[in-house]
């Protein structure tokens, strides 16, 4: 089992959402019923793979689901067939909240679960960058016990696209020779990451982005109940609670507007608002601002990028956005110019962490570079 909370409450959980409650407190799940039901029927029809990858983008439930899908496990009867079986196939992984297996769980105390994922550095005193093969070594112990209670065990790998390259070699054998009963669940953001081999070993649950009304759903149930129309926020958030969250946190609408503003500006950008904005970046405390702001640019160059392919991205995020979109980013052309900008800026705003650049110098770099793109295309 992972380590206990109480054990080390100072040390951030890697898999949770900062002021949400993490995915095993989180008893509801929206928007994710096709996953579930695949779950389900796998299930009931005997059909059960020893490992499953959850995909889909970040914040969707995928982390939400694993733990759904480990109490419902956990929860089952020992003997599944016996004179103890449900008189039903289950029409949901709902399960009993006072379950002691759930508030065990709950306590990462379950003897039955093991939670692997990026560890605790002790001497640099913050979390590790991956999921070294020490976690995946001592997840391949877990496996060699028997567990206290008997009976089927479950792993929550989250994530597994954070794995070191020893470390997925090392799950590889694992899913190469799977103990009995055992479900191993990986939580994928970015599945092409993993090792071809890992991927075609599990049996995949898509989970797609968010609804708007799921999305609100969600969002309340976190915490962050959002006010009125939540379409702005979906439309940058891709459809993922959690993107919408930090969003939502970092006044994500307003900053993505004012980087509309900037480029619409005629004749040329409004450099004094640039340098405003990329100076709001720096400093101490700053650091969530700098990941958004970085976000929200790559959002604006993707969108701008499927404006030219297929036309402006719907629903807007502002009134004016899809006019602004499709004056700067008009055909095909345009379109490949802003794709070739967004890699260059990822490439830049990548070099600038690794040599700890000043984020404004990052940001204003990157504003103007996005100017330089728009240019022609504003004065045409």
């Amino acid at each position: 089992m992972s380590r206990k909370p109480e054990q080390d409450a100072d040390i951030p959980e890697p898999d949770a959402l900062d002021g949400a409650p993490h995915p095993r407190h989180t008893a509801a799940l929206f928007g994710q019923q096709q996953a579930e039901r695949a779950f389900l029927d796998a299930h009931t029809g005997g059909r059960l793979h020893h490992a499953w990858m959850l995909t889909g983008p970040r914040g969707v439930g995928k982390a939400t689901l694993a733990w759904r899908i480990a109490r419902f496990l956990l929860t089952l009867p020992d003997d599944e067939g016996g004179l103890f079986a449900p008189p039903a196939p289950p029409e949901s992984l709902d399960t009993d909240p006072d379950h002691p297996v759930i508030r065990r769980m709950a306590a990462l105390a379950e003897p039955r679960l093991f939670l692997c994922r990026r560890p605790w550095d002790d001497k640099a005193r913050r979390l590790k960058q991956a999921i070294t093969v020490d976690e995946v070594r001592r997840l391949k112990s877990f496996f060699a016990l028997s567990a206290a209670d008997g009976g089927r065990r479950v792993a929550i790998i989250d994530a597994a696209d954070e794995m070191n390259n020893a470390a997925a070699n090392a799950l590889l054998k694992i899913l190469e020779e799977p103990p009995a009963r055992v479900t191993l669940l990986l939580v994928a953001h970015q599945p092409m990451r993993l090792l071809p081999t890992i991927r075609s070993r599990c049996r995949t649950l898509a989970c797609a982005p968010l609804s708007p009304d799921d999305l609100a759903r969600a969002m309340s149930a976190a915490g962050f109940a959002p006010e009125g129309d939540v379409s702005a926020l979906g439309a940058l958030a891709g459809g993922s609670a959690g993107e919408a969250i930090r969003l939502m946190a970092g006044d994500g609408v307003a900053i993505y507007a004012a980087l509309l503003d900037m480029l619409a500006a005629r004749p040329r950008a409004d450099r004094p608002a640039m340098i405003r904005l990329a100076e709001s970046c720096t400093g101490k405390g700053n650091e969530a601002r700098y990941d958004l702001v970085l976000r929200l640019i790559d959002i604006l160059l993707h969108r701008l990028a499927l404006t030219g392919a297929s036309g402006a991205p719907t629903p807007a995020v502002t009134a004016d956005e899809g006019e602004i979109l499709s004056r700067l980013s008009p055909d095909l052309p345009a379109a490949r110019r802003w794709a070739e900008t967004a890699t260059l800026l990822a490439e830049r705003s990548s070099h600038g962490r690794a040599v700890n650049l000043d984020p404004a110098a990052v940001i204003l770099d990157m504003l103007l570079k996005i100017d330089q793109t728009a240019a022609p295309l504003r004065a045409a």
